[in-house]
């Protein structure tokens, strides 16, 4: 199942879809809901398929990128947070703000939460997870170095692109993650490379916070991260899930 957020006559909606349609539901994707309506998937208009109260992300996940970031191997999951503000959906506008200085991409596999999960085991956590979908972890480098510390370098608003869908019917542990810049792949992957499942990272950081559904939890980029520049295309591709295509432009 594809569980698609739309804007429809104004309102924003949620629906599932398949490879020609949405059909539109009555309510959140985490409730009991009708189906109310169904559209065109290619005239439909996607948002990001998610709104959480919070992006848990985790750096270092993958040996390549660790290499790259010239980082020790971590013990345990390195972790850090997005703001909602910086979601943002298919199609949408990645800002480089001029005087951030480089801002990159960063391709990953996110983990929507479709129930309350607190201080679950990996097996619990797998159960309460609704699905997953694409995500750019785009950040600010040079803020990132100065600063010491991730938050300002990746919260700005739209510095979490979202999409096109949550699939729910996928296996996380042998997916193939692309990042691709004007049609050049920059990224590509394996999510068996990860050093610490998707599972188990849910259930790690519900040791030390609840995730209520809608929560977003980004499972780390690999290595091959570069700059985005004004007039560029990214895209993350994830196979079994689908496609996430953002223009770049001055902010």
């Amino acid at each position: 199942m594809r569980v698609v957020r739309v804007l429809h006559e104004g309102d924003c909606r949620y629906g599932l879809a398949d490879e020609d349609s949405v059909t539109l539901i009555s309510d959140e994707p985490f409730a009991a809901w009708e189906p109310e309506g169904v559209l065109p998937l290619r005239s439909a208009h996607l948002l990001a398929p998610s709104t959480p109260t919070k992006v848990v992300c985790v750096g270092l996940n993958y040996r390549t990128h660790i290499a790259e970031m010239g980082h020790d191997m971590p013990a345990e999951p390195v972790i850090f947070m997005k703001p909602s503000t910086a979601v943002t959906g298919p199609g949408a506008l990645i800002p480089v703000p001029p005087w951030a200085g480089r801002v990159d991409h960063e391709a990953e596999l996110a983990v929507v939460i479709g129930r309350r999960t607190h201080q679950a085991t990996p097996q619990q956590a797998a159960a309460n997870v609704l699905g997953f979908t694409c995500a750019n972890d785009v950040t600010a480098r040079d803020i990132q170095k100065r600063d010491g510390q991730w938050t300002r370098a990746k919260g700005f608003d739209g510095f979490c692109p979202l999409g096109p869908w949550v699939e729910t019917d996928v296996d996380p542990s042998a997916l193939t993650l692309e990042c691709l810049v004007n049609g050049e792949v920059r990224q590509r992957a394996l999510t068996s490379d990860m050093l610490f499942d998707p599972y188990t990272l849910v259930s790690f950081i519900s040791q030390s916070m609840s995730l209520v559904p809608g929560d977003v939890v980004l499972t780390g980029t690999p290595g091959g991260i570069g700059r985005l520049q004004d007039g560029d295309t990214v895209e993350v591709r994830i196979s079994g899930i689908g496609s996430l295509v953002n223009p770049v432009g001055a902010a």
